[in-house]
């Protein structure tokens, strides 16, 4: 099969075919928009036929519409992470850095690693990512201007400050702003203006939780009964896996996630393992946040942690293989949602 590796950009998409044992066949740019990607799909079919597989560097937001596109016109695609792509270019013998040089270290990568997870589209992952990335987006926003605000504050009287982490609540929010009211001068309206955008931001936010909550309790249910796994780290695992089916096992699931091991040993220290740092941050770091949950509360996570902090373990070891063993039961647990929102449409469907 020949393999098309894509270096995306957001004015021009690169590709580079190369064989089964990695030799450039053809290269080819084009426009990023629809008409540059039917261009794409019409050179890859008229030199190399309809067994091509796609590479795509994992990008996020440039390579979305082209591999949307690239589904709708029937085309198997699969994504590399972006360690994997740099790893393959320092591996070669072609030296620099071009388009065509990416490119090919893409498709040189696909090669390489033959259990990439296949690219997909799944429109309900798709929404809660971005409600996510959205909530995310304006709690950033929202703590950049609290800072700046605990600063006027402190300007202008720091007896007044308010405990932290409390603006988030109303109560604190209504406390703030009536001894605000009793000082004049520029300062104190600037802070007043912080204090009205903190308030519209927390409704904001809250309005987004609600929605993200409801959303991903009816599409993942099984997912947030897990104990340590809440509505808005369940919605961060469903949008960022983007369709379960697409990993054939919960190995390569693991992999995905980060948290498989990586062995470190030669000569007399065999079986010893570290930490992976590659695979998708994002859901590295949810199943962070449950296993950090899971350890410190009563529970089979917790018996499990200390079991191998018994049998010799450092803390970090022993944390690294409950995240591998929760990868496991998050990836049961979103096969089985996914086998009941598949049943449930096709009962509909009937």
């Amino acid at each position: 099969m020949v393999v098309v590796g894509a270096d995306v950009h957001k004015r021009t998409h690169t590709f580079v075919a190369v064989d089964e044992v990695g030799r450039e066949l053809g290269q080819v740019t084009v426009t990023a928009d629809e008409k540059g990607h039917g261009k794409a799909i019409r050179w890859a079919r008229e030199r190399f036929g309809r067994e091509v597989l796609w590479g795509i560097e994992d990008c996020r937001h440039l390579s979305a519409r082209l591999e949307r596109d690239l589904l709708a016109a029937g085309q198997a695609v699969v994504r590399v992470p972006p360690k994997l792509m740099a790893q393959s270019r320092a591996s070669a013998r072609t030296r620099g850095k071009s388009d065509p040089i990416d490119a090919l270290a893409v498709a040189r990568a696909v090669q390489r690693e033959p259990d990439l997870p296949a690219v997909s589209h799944d429109e309900v992952s798709r929404e809660l990512r971005l409600l996510v990335d959205r909530r995310e987006d304006l709690v950033k926003h929202r703590t950049a201007t609290v800072n700046r605000l605990l600063w006027r504050v402190h300007e202008l009287d720091p007896s007044m400050a308010p405990p932290a982490r409390s603006l988030g609540l109303a109560k604190h929010q209504q406390q703030l702003r009536a001894r605000l009211e009793c000082f004049h001068g520029v300062l104190a309206e600037i802070a007043v203006d912080e204090l009205q955008d903190v308030v519209e931001l927390t409704g904001r936010i809250k309005a987004l939780e609600k929605r993200i909550c409801s959303l991903v309790r009816e599409v993942a249910p099984t997912l947030v009964a897990m104990p340590g796994c809440a509505e808005l780290t369940a919605a961060k695992i469903v949008g960022e896996v983007a369709g379960i089916a697409r990993f054939k096992s919960e190995a390569a699931f693991a992999r995905h996630t980060g948290v498989a091991p990586v062995p470190v040993w030669s000569g007399n220290t065999a079986g010893r393992f570290r930490l992976t740092r590659s695979g998708n941050r994002q859901l590295n770091a949810a199943l962070h946040r449950i296993a950090i949950t899971q350890a410190r509360l009563e529970g089979l996570g917790k018996v499990y942690y200390e079991k191998r902090l018994d049998g010799g373990d450092s803390k970090p070891e022993a944390l690294r293989c409950l995240k591998r063993r929760l990868a496991r039961i998050v990836f049961n647990n979103l096969r089985t949602d996914h086998q009941k929102q598949t049943t449930t449409c096709a009962a509909l469907a009937a």
